[in-house]
């Protein structure tokens, strides 16, 4: 992350609904049978954090396109079936209970939230389903004894430590934070100030915010009363798009800088010049630099689909349907809950061109440790 484009921030200068794969077509018609591998999922497809969940559901919605116009797997087409969960925990368990009912489901991927994931994962593994995937980067749900979670994207404490890192290394030592106020937001808090401790530095403020932005104006108040040199995001959804949009009409040159999960890309386009400038971190390669193979193939995939724009969310969506197909082969015909685990498992060093996942025994069966900082543009593209 360049210091000079950081700083030079400012242009100045549901509830239970059925979402059905994009594939919906003869394979999806077919409903749960032997001849289709059915892959469920509950995720915020409304609420304020449903752009996650609908960019999500894309990239799986594109990948599974891909697989199944190539036969499938061992001549199965693919289906994703997503329960919205308006990002409410006891929605998630309702959802996770009805799916892992399913004897059709097969396997469970992309289940969104902090607090939503810790809401199934007792549920998950007394069943023994797999969960590949989940959309959280929390390292308490990061446990060697959680043995059907697969995590592939890295966790908040790796993205914030190198958040605080390239910052501090920038000069920039009077760090104000804003947090979500539930177990996410207050887990990164949690991670931040770890990170900023062993750097020297002490923030100069640390600020919930209401999941719903109720109290927005007085974040903002609070934020700007502690002068900070630049701004660190542990926010994420609808909240954080809001926040950013006040902070900079009160200080237009305030830099900003976030986790991955802190802008959808609803918000980015919502702010529009607003967002140009904003540091977030990466835990999957640029949507848009197609040098690698990854990327080409994600891109082609969004095309197929008449999807032409390309995003950090569809892209983890897509690079989590090329994983579980990837499994699911190695499971064989005869694939059970069990076996698809024991594929997962077993997975090493599976390179898609540009993004390794590795289950190695003594990684807590997390997958990526790959981070990297991007800024956003001026057309909302965020360029690593």
């Amino acid at each position: 992350m360049n210091r000079r484009n950081f700083l030079a921030s400012s242009p100045v200068l549901a509830t239970g609904l059925v979402f059905p794969s994009l594939i919906s077509n003869t394979y999806a018609q077919t409903g749960n049978t032997a001849d289709v591998l059915t892959i469920g999922c509950t995720a915020a497809m409304t609420g304020p954090l449903g752009s996650f969940g609908q960019n999500m559901k894309l990239g799986v919605d594109a990948g599974f396109h891909q697989i199944n116009a190539r036969g499938g797997v061992e001549g199965r087409p693919l289906r994703f079936s997503v329960l919205d969960d308006a990002y409410i925990p006891a929605r998630s368990v309702e959802n996770v209970k009805k799916l892992i009912g399913d004897s059709g489901v097969i396997a469970l991927m992309g289940c969104l939230g902090t607090p939503n994931n810790a809401a199934i994962s007792p549920i998950i593994e007394a069943e023994g389903t797999p969960h590949l995937g989940p959309l959280t980067g929390a390292s308490s749900l990061r446990k060697i004894e959680l043995r059907n979670v697969f995590h592939v994207r890295a966790s908040y404490t790796d993205e914030i430590n190198r958040l605080v890192q390239n910052l501090v290394s920038m000069g920039i030592r009077d760090l104000a934070m804003v947090y979500l106020d539930n177990p996410y937001g207050k887990e990164v808090a949690q991670d931040a100030t770890r990170a900023l401790t062993a750097s020297g530095v002490k923030a100069v403020a640390m600020v919930p915010l209401a999941t719903d932005g109720k109290n927005l104006d007085s974040v903002v108040a609070a934020v700007l009363a502690a002068k900070p040199s630049a701004v660190l995001l542990g926010t994420a959804g609808a909240a954080t798009t809001g926040l950013v949009a006040k902070l900079k009409q009160a200080s237009s040159m305030m830099p900003i800088a976030g986790v991955s999960a802190s802008l959808t890309q609803a918000g980015v386009k919502e702010l529009g010049g607003k967002a140009q400038g904003i540091a977030i971190t990466m835990v999957f390669p640029d949507a848009y630099q197609a040098k690698h193979l990854v990327i080409r193939d994600y891109q082609s995939a969004m095309r197929a689909i008449d999807q032409p724009l390309f995003d950090p969310g569809s892209l983890e969506g897509y690079i989590n349907a090329r994983i579980m197909a990837e499994a699911l082969t190695h499971a064989g015909r005869g694939v059970t809950r069990a076996k698809l685990r024991q594929s997962l498992s077993a997975l090493r060093n599976f390179d898609l061109g540009g993004f390794t996942v590795d289950y190695g025994s003594a990684n807590a069966r997390v997958g990526s440790k790959y981070v990297a900082l991007g800024i956003l543009s001026a057309d909302g593209k965020l360029k690593g």
